[in-house]
């Protein structure tokens, strides 16, 4: 099951899209230094299709991609929801703190994924030594964009 307990329209999480991003709770990856270390607990709401839905109606056309911050503890939900907002004629991301996608990964189901676990003495998305990578997946294959998401 997945749990948020936030969301916010973003403009830096995914290049070139308005992003509505949900923060899930019930993260395993407990990094150290995270930043949002209340949503390791079970806190939040239920996220279905309902809920979704609902959040969907609410900003409409000002938002052109929906992204997923966490849901590492039930990946299948991910997928699930990640069909719904293609359904609902949107983009889907999701922010994994995984190491490593899980092997039942689609990358058909999504446009945009970041993994990596968030390691503090190497910086996020936007340090050129973060371990973290964010991808573009066009015709099911990840093509690397953190470049884009660095500072210059």
């Amino acid at each position: 099951m997945l749990k948020y307990t936030d969301y916010d329209i973003v403009f830096q999480e995914i290049p070139d899209e308005v992003t509505l991003a949900v923060n899930l709770s019930l993260c395993p990856n407990r990094c150290p230094g995270c930043h949002s270390p209340q949503l390791w607990d079970d806190i939040g709401w239920e996220l279905d299709e309902n809920a979704l839905d609902a959040l969907l109606a609410k900003y409409g056309s000002s938002i052109t991609c929906v992204s997923l911050m966490g849901g590492d503890n039930d990946p299948a939900a991910v997928d699930r929801m990640a069909c719904f907002i293609h359904s609902r004629g949107k983009h889907a991301a999701w922010y994994s703190g995984a190491v490593r996608l899980p092997d039942n990964f689609r990358p058909a189901h999504f446009d945009y994924v970041k993994v990596g676990p968030y390691i503090e003495r190497l910086g996020g998305l936007d340090h050129a030594t973060t371990n973290q990578r964010l991808y573009r997946i066009t015709d099911g294959r990840l093509i690397d964009i953190t470049s884009r998401m660095q500072k210059k």
